[in-house]
């Protein structure tokens, strides 16, 4: 059903993936009627009380499970850059939580992975999963200060040919997403930013079919949520 839903019927119409970050947050998007979610790393980790990037695996896998539980559509989980495990592991814990597919990125450390390495770990991770998983495989070039679209491009061609079955040019700029979707073969995962601060999901979607095929948020909403619930605490009555 997952993979189904990145079938667009029309291509200029991309699948939205809000990003929950506990099982309350998940209820909220379904009952809003968005048919699948995507796990925020960043936004779990602040939910339970770490930076970003230092959730041990146990407790993000927890997570991941304790979100699948609450509701009745596919979830897919980012589980950063797989915490060090073994393919079959890895594969293994996310496929116990119930998670339908996975975010895994080519940077670890702040430091972007030699992307032939990469390419084969991704593909031993699908040779694992088999077609249990939809795998998303994050390109941090831009992130990492590269921003030359021709590097998330080859990285993208090396991650697909391993069977990613979708791309994630993280923060990849609005104007160069038409060149990355002429460049890369197969669904591309755009990410959305609130207030202003980036790309919307409602310009992504204005790109059409020249733009992404997914849109995700990643802690865009666990911080909204957040910056409102400070907002709501400030007019609490102080108790003395």
């Amino acid at each position: 059903m997952f993979r189904a839903l990145h079938r667009r019927p029309d291509p200029a119409d991309p699948l939205i993936l809000p990003g929950p970050w506990d099982a309350a947050s998940a209820r909220v998007f379904v009952d809003a009627g968005f048919p699948a979610l995507a796990t925020p790393s960043a936004g779990v980790a602040a939910s339970l009380g770490y930076e970003d990037g230092a959730t041990p695996a146990e407790e993000m896998f927890a997570a991941v499970a304790r979100i699948v539980r609450a509701v009745d559509v596919p979830v897919s989980a980012d589980v950063e850059d797989g915490y060090g495990l073994a393919p079959e592991e890895l594969v293994e814990r996310l496929l116990e939580t119930g998670a339908v597919g996975c975010n895994l990125e080519d940077s670890s450390g702040g430091v972007l992975k030699d992307p032939h390495a990469h390419a084969e770990w991704l593909a031993e991770v699908r040779a694992a999963a088999g077609d249990r998983l939809f795998v998303n495989a994050r390109v941090d070039t831009f992130i990492r200060g590269v921003q030359d679209p021709e590097r998330a491009i080859e990285r993208a061609a090396l991650y697909v040919a391993a069977g990613a079955d979708c791309v994630y040019p993280i923060a990849a700029p609005l104007d160069v997403l038409p060149l990355l979707r002429a460049g890369i073969e197969g669904p591309i995962n755009a990410f959305a930013l609130l207030d202003g601060e980036g790309p919307s999901a409602t310009e992504l979607t204005e790109l059409g079919s020249r733009g992404a095929t997914r849109v995700t948020f990643g802690p865009g909403l666990q911080r909204r949520a957040t910056r409102a619930l400070r907002d709501i605490a400030a007019r609490i009555p102080e108790q003395r």
